[in-house]
């Protein structure tokens, strides 16, 4: 799960699909922390996505560095804990303009039953399992 961590961070930005109903949705992302063993995601529970992840928490994310490209399918699951959204937002200085630990806004999510796929055009793909 390290190498996945790694990889987002240093990707920057990643792009989240999920779906509304029968039409899928995809966005770019660039919130991702590693807490207490997970992979975490942040958004804002006003957001289309967050409603969207509720209705159905199977997501899949997307990057792409240096010719791989990344691909982490599972389910999301939200983490109401304080802890866990202050350990996201000191991770992202920046959001603490828009989010607060402590808001009825702030989401933050970890994959659960999570599959990531490396890939590229001249490797076979690998997977790890978390």
């Amino acid at each position: 799960m390290q190498e996945v961590y790694e990889f987002l961070k240093k990707a920057e930005t990643y792009y989240l699909a999920t779906v509304e109903g029968d039409q899928p949705r995809v966005r770019p992302f660039g919130t991702v922390d590693l807490f207490e063993g997970k992979l975490y995601i942040q958004t804002g529970k006003r957001k289309d996505v967050s409603k969207q992840l509720q209705a159905n928490p199977k997501a899949e994310i997307c990057a792409f560095m240096n010719g791989t490209w990344l691909r982490v399918s599972g389910t999301l699951v939200r983490d109401e804990r304080i802890e866990a959204k202050k350990h996201m937002l000191d991770q992202y200085p920046s959001l603490q303009s828009m989010y607060s630990a402590e808001d009825d806004n702030t989401e933050v999510l970890y994959f659960k039953d999570a599959e990531a796929v490396f890939s590229s055009f001249t490797a076979p793909p690998r997977t790890v399992r978390f």
